[in-house]
């Protein structure tokens, strides 16, 4: 089978990327693109989860019309949110989205009954407000009593194309319920929600195969005849395995998009009290790895900002209109929790900066500039954390997912730290789900030699630093601003 397909949803968009790999060449045709977005319903925040189903649907007969037959196919979402079924594999209540508001307190509320220290030895994971550990226990106790199973976002998707039910390890680690040790969901944890261990399923490895598709789909929406490989279902976790490796030089990655998520791929996990007082993650990976990342807020506010705006401007032009703007003149800590969700993001952060006493910025260029340098300095200063906790040395930054198409932002980045920066592929959390299929048809013996694909068929563009005058004092001006950090 050499016809390979992707699905890959995000917050804020999702498409169907057809692989073909030919020659040692990969490449990508975009077969179809839709629109996500949570809805907000009497004061909460739901994923409309059927319509992302039927937009698969409507891929896979796009995928028909394009003469494909038969192919694999792998699933990414974001992680974190879940989809509660009862006996029949019916759901329970919609899908909650992880920006909504419910779990304000949630961590307080369970530091009460079992230590942030002894939940972080346990799983690795950093304390974010929206991790699956706290929706659950926000959630309704009798809806959570009632499922019979709880699958995440794309295991629900595999189950309504396939009828199979997961927890695929890379999204599973995210919920802040999987133990280190033991490589199972821990069982004080799951007791503290009032949870057993069989509402959750079997944890499944990325490149596994899960079946095919229901031939009732098959039949009723004209479908190729898809076997369904398991990916990397966090986003994040393909992007990382798309990340082409930099042979004799000792590299981070961040992967940009809604959320910029910067970090090392490790064979062994950092959960000790430093690591956790920096607040850096311990997100399971493909193939045995971690992903040792520190997240933050990332194009999430510059899509809000356009949003807002109107959408008058594309993200090209805003970044022009930002190039022309004064630099560094108003600066916001990035992952101060009043940027997770709020009422207006445009005027929330021209209120950071008058709080803070710097010029309100007014311009969409302003804005644009605002976001683009705070968070080339939230890199800089996370990068300078992770290497201490590493205890290596990084060489080159190399910039992944749509925010490698920002040039600026990427220009900014070698400035501050001080280090090449590689751009590219933008496209790789695809081509990383993409990986997997291909070791699992066998195509590609190992991910080492996906990697090497990968950075053979897509262009990198290196951005080299460039001195910024006072570096040292925008930085220390910026840590002044930074907020206790709780993302």
């Amino acid at each position: 089978m050499n016809k390979h397909i992707a699905v890959d949803i995000g917050a804020s968009s999702g498409r169907l990327v057809l692989g073909t790999l030919r020659d040692g060449i990969l490449t990508l045709e975009e077969l179809h693109r839709f629109s996500n977005g949570f809805t907000e319903h009497e004061g909460s925040c739901f994923w409309d989860i059927d319509y992302l189903f039927d937009q698969i649907i409507t891929g896979l007969q796009k995928a028909t019309a394009h003469g494909i037959t038969e192919c694999t196919l792998g699933i990414d979402t974001w992680a974190v949110d879940y989809v509660l079924l009862d006996a029949e594999g019916n759901r329970i209540q919609e899908v909650y989205a992880y920006r909504d508001c419910r779990t304000e307190g949630m961590m307080e509320e369970v530091a009460a009954l079992i230590p942030p220290e002894t939940v972080y030895a346990k799983t690795g994971i950093q304390q974010l407000t929206f991790n699956t550990l706290y929706q659950l226990y926000a959630h309704d106790r009798n809806e959570r009593a009632a499922a019979e199973q709880i699958l995440l976002v794309p295991d629900y998707l595999y189950y309504r194309l396939g009828g199979r039910k997961i927890n695929e390890v890379t999204n599973a680690s995210t919920t802040q319920l999987l133990n280190l040790q033991t490589g199972d969901f821990d069982s004080e944890l799951l007791s503290l929600l009032h949870l057993r261990r069989e509402q959750f399923a079997v944890l499944t490895a990325p490149g596994e195969s899960l079946g095919y598709i229901r031939e009732q789909l098959v039949s009723r929406y004209d479908l190729p005849r898809c076997q369904l490989i398991c990916a990397a279902t966090h986003d994040t976790a393909s992007a990382v395995l798309g990340v082409p490796v930099q042979k004799g030089r000792s590299s981070a990655y961040i992967s940009s998009g809604t959320w910029s998520l910067l970090g090392v791929e490790l064979d062994q996990p950092i959960n000790n009290p430093l690591a956790m007082a920096a607040n850096y993650t311990n997100e399971w990976g493909a193939f045995g790895t971690y992903r040792f990342l520190k997240n933050i807020m990332g194009l999430w506010l510059i899509q809000e900002v356009r949003r807002l705006d109107g959408e008058r401007y594309s993200f090209a032009e805003l970044a022009r209109l930002a190039g022309e703007a004064e630099g560094f003149r108003s600066l916001i800590p990035c992952n101060d929790p009043r940027f997770l969700n709020p009422d207006h993001m445009i005027e929330e952060i021209r209120a950071a900066c008058v709080e803070s006493g710097q010029p309100e910025p007014q311009t969409p260029g302003q804005l644009a500039r605002c976001i683009f340098d705070s968070l080339a300095l939230s890199y800089g200063s996370y990068l300078q954390e992770l290497e201490a906790l590493t205890g290596t040395a990084v060489e080159v930054l190399q910039i992944v997912g749509g925010g490698a198409n920002n040039g600026l932002l990427c220009q900014l980045t070698a400035n501050v730290i001080g280090r090449e920066v590689l751009a590219g592929p933008t496209e790789s959390t695809a081509l990383g789900n993409l990986a997997v299929q291909l070791i699992h048809e066998g195509s590609v013996a190992h991910i080492a030699e996906a990697r090497e694909i990968i950075g053979n068929s897509f262009p990198i563009v290196s951005y080299t630093p460039q001195p910024v005058p006072e570096l040292q004092h925008l930085l220390e001006r910026w840590e002044a601003l930074r907020a206790p950090d709780v993302l």
